[in-house]
């Protein structure tokens, strides 16, 4: 893989296509995989391990856990179908952050806060349309 520098933008990479191929296989085989787990009695047992690969999790309340390990699931699919992964790393990084709230008591409270942590409509910005 050839990695080319940019100043004026983000970094391209080049790569034969037959490692592209091959990537895209593990990650299908990875999604695939992961769905017959969640779909049969493995759960337990990959719930087990995911904080292997996300530690972060602990700081999810166990019923938040199953939603990602749902979410993760159909994304992965998807994106494999779509042979584009960006949204399995957007899926990782919100479920990072929600991850970050939990982990703060004092922003999880305000954030939770009701109703005063619901500050009601957004107006239009002034100039939008």
């Amino acid at each position: 893989m050839l990695r080319l520098r940019r100043r004026d933008a983000g970094d391209l990479a080049l790569m034969r296509v037959d490692r592209m191929e091959r990537d895209a296989s593990v990650v299908d085989f990875t999604s695939r995989l992961l769905t017959g787990l969640v779909r049969t009695e493995n759960m337990a047992a990959l719930r087990q391990a995911l904080p292997e690969a996300l530690p972060w999790i602990t700081f999810l309340p166990a019923e938040e856990v199953d939603t990602l390990l749902s979410e993760l699931v159909e994304t992965a699919r998807g994106a494999v179908a779509l042979d584009n992964l960006a949204p399995i790393a957007v899926l990782l990084t919100q479920w990072r952050h929600s991850a970050e709230i939990y982990a703060d008591p004092a922003l999880l409270a305000v954030l939770t806060r009701e109703p005063e942590g619901d500050l009601g409509p957004v107006p239009v910005p002034e100039g939008a349309e």
